[in-house]
């Protein structure tokens, strides 16, 4: 029941919900089932049943028989998890080139200066956080600043958002990360600190979620329970070009970053005591 905890625990973090990963593990244990066997095994209705297989479906995890009555087969982990990475990657893809084209249709437009007046955004989703800042880091010209969970070094590596920091910091840029690091993010927590991030462990972080770019734009978190790497996680965040409120959450940042301990002191000390037991 454990392995099958940790396993369920690690297929929600690549992006499937809690119902999904439960049928694709019952399938590839149990192997092929039609769904009225599938709803008395998981002890659910089959409208839930059928709902639930077309997510898998949709992500490439779960192929349905030619057969009548049709039954559902669970495809080899390595090749699902391949087919939901793509899919991620695709949607990142798309959305690189809507921005292109918004971009391009903002230049034929007169729009009205806005620099006297402070705007405001509400983001809704991880995947509209990850468009937004990857664009506010492309226009960096100093310093990121970062504070929050450390599930946030995960969803970085995994769409792309380490490759625009890194040319971020290529071309001069200063990064500094504030998290709680724990045993199973020291891998990627060493892959940014190997990219020249300065990061900082800060134990049981239970503060506000921000990001400030060059002391000037922000995102700051209202309600976030991100407890996968799914594009479609919801938060809800907010970002604002006032920077009376980007000086203020830099002054947090700065009050934060003198309590904390350097990552590598952290990722010593955590190699040293082992995993922790089950």
């Amino acid at each position: 029941m454990a392995d099958d905890s940790e396993f369920l625990s690690h297929l929600i973090s690549f992006g499937l919900s809690e119902k999904e990963a439960q049928l694709y593990l019952h399938l590839l244990k149990y192997g092929p089932k039609p769904p009225s066997l599938l709803a008395k095994s998981l002890k659910t209705y089959r409208e839930d049943i059928y709902r639930t297989l077309n997510g898998l479906i949709d992500k490439g995890m779960v192929n349905p028989s030619l057969d009548s009555p049709t039954v559902y087969a669970a495809v080899e982990l390595d090749i699902a998890l391949d087919a939901a990475l793509k899919k991620h990657k695709t949607e990142l893809r798309e959305m690189e080139v809507r921005k292109e084209e918004l971009q391009e249709l903002s230049k034929q437009q007169r729009f009205r200066p806005s620099e006297e007046f402070a705007t405001f955004k509400i983001i809704k989703s991880i995947k509209e956080f990850l468009a937004v800042a990857t664009s506010l880091i492309d226009s960096l010209g100093e310093e990121f600043l970062v504070a929050g969970p450390e599930i946030m070094f995960v969803i970085a590596s995994l769409y792309g958002t380490n490759e625009v920091i890194k040319k971020f910091m290529d071309r001069g840029g200063k990064m500094r990360v504030i998290s709680d690091i724990s045993y199973s993010s020291i891998e990627s927590v060493q892959q940014v600190l190997d990219m020249g991030e300065d990061i900082r462990h800060y134990d049981k972080y239970q503060g506000i979620i921000f990001a400030v770019f060059d002391r000037k734009t922000s995102i700051s978190a209202i309600n976030v329970d991100i407890k996968g790497v799914s594009l479609h996680e919801p938060m809800t965040a907010l970002w604002t070009d006032d920077p009376t409120y980007a000086n203020y959450l830099v002054s947090t940042f700065e009050l934060l970053w003198e309590q904390a301990v350097p990552a590598t002191q952290r990722i010593d000390e955590l190699l040293k005591e082992g995993p922790p037991q089950a």
